[in-house]
């Protein structure tokens, strides 16, 4: 069967931004695979299943590649150059081979002492002064990240705020204009910082990226270089920023949760798990396009690179997979969830990211042990698009 009913997303407006979980699961009583116009304005195929959206996650009949993309579309791809993010297999098993060897668990693991140090110094700052309430996005949950990203490739502290002004125009806003622009000085900025560590390299990964090379003398080119800063720049602060402030917010709201937590700093790890389950950091992936008709449980979504959307945060709270699947529970089997996507595209920075978030959460809870949300959360305004999820703002007290 095929389905012709559109559903324009966009025009549910901030309802469904702030809370898009009853949309989700009103789709997901139809089936699992449904026709929407994202709020973007483009037209694309939604899954929001689990079975299938895991399924469809690894199925490579689905293109990450831009070219494949019907132009009928009208999408712009929104970075420079080539990376793992745009490319399919074999291209893809290229790509990651020559950088992952820098991303292993236990490489990570050793950044955990560096990861805390920052941490206490942006928590000394927060809480240090007469003050008892900060927004925590500012405080924490954005800083910690992008320093830890910028310190471990070896961007300049000073332009910092910059390129936090740039990456989130660029993944956030629904103003194609000003996604053009962010994307277009972010791309000058990493063109000059490329072109820095190459005449003077220094002990950082984007150094290391440039002269990497595999048993067979492979390396990247220019352009997979810039593919790959822009990837693990945007990438390696943009999920981890929403990862923390949806944990800490998740906590708030459910004081049953927080005070086991409080009581079992062992439970940490799976709370960040919950987390990644209950509110992940990312709503949908990057796109993927259609290089072949798809039947997905009856729906035939056609060839031609149609846009399909997998729907992550729609998938991870399918009561067909978890059982009470909209409760927060941090003692739940969290064990699946789809968070950091699955097949060849998973995460890359998952270890990383799991590392910063079981830090900053733990610690910031140890360092306030009254810590309480300041504001009613129907209050809070969330990113936009469908990309990313968090709360642009995070009021706390303490």
């Amino acid at each position: 069967m095929t389905t012709d009913t559109l559903l324009d997303l966009g025009a549910l407006g901030d309802d469904f931004i702030r809370d898009p979980y009853p949309v989700y699961a009103r789709l997901r009583a139809r089936g699992p695979v449904h026709r929407v116009r994202i709020p973007e304005g483009t037209e694309a195929w939604l899954v929001v299943g689990y079975e299938a959206g895991r399924a469809l996650l690894a199925d490579q009949r689905l293109s990450k590649e831009w070219h494949r993309a019907s132009p009928s579309l009208d999408v712009g791809k929104v970075s420079a150059g080539t990376s793992m993010l745009s490319n399919d297999a074999p291209a893809h098993t290229r790509l990651r081979r020559l950088v992952a060897r820098e991303f292993t668990p236990r490489r990570m693991e050793r950044l955990a002492p560096r990861v805390q140090e920052m941490t206490d110094g942006l928590l000394d700052s927060m809480t240090g002064g007469t003050v008892r309430s900060a927004d925590l996005v500012k405080a924490l949950s954005f800083p910690l990240p992008m320093a830890v990203i910028c310190d471990l490739l070896g961007v300049p502290t000073l332009d910092r705020q910059a390129f936090r002004t740039w990456s989130n125009t660029a993944v956030s806003s629904l103003d194609s204009e000003a996604r053009g622009l962010a994307t277009a000085a972010m791309t000058r900025y990493l063109a000059g910082l490329l072109a820095e560590k190459r005449a003077a390299p220094g002990d950082d990964l984007i150094s290391a990226l440039i002269h990497t090379a595999d048993d067979d003398g492979d390396q990247l080119s220019a352009d997979e270089l810039m593919g790959m800063a822009w990837l693990l720049l945007v990438a390696g602060h943009e999920t981890t920023v929403n990862l923390i402030s949806n944990g800490v917010l998740s906590l708030l709201t459910h004081p049953e949760q927080l005070e086991s937590l409080r009581a079992d700093f062992g439970l940490i790890d799976n709370a960040v798990e919950e987390t990644l389950r209950y509110e992940g950091p990312v709503e949908t992936p990057t796109y993927r396009f259609t290089t072949e008709p798809l039947d997905v449980s009856g729906t035939v979504i056609p060839g031609g690179g149609e846009l399909v959307l997998i729907a992550m945060a729609g998938c991870d709270r399918d009561p067909a997979r978890y059982p009470d699947a909209d409760r927060f529970d941090i003692t739940r089997d969290t064990r699946g969830h789809v968070a950091f996507g699955h097949g060849i595209h998973y995460c890359l920075g998952a270890p990383l990211a799991r590392i910063e978030a079981r830090i900053a959460i733990r610690t910031l809870l140890e360092r306030c042990p009254e810590l309480r949300l300041d504001t009613d959360p129907a209050r809070l305004r969330w990113r936009t698009g469908m990309l990313l999820r968090g709360p642009q703002s995070l009021p706390v007290a303490w």
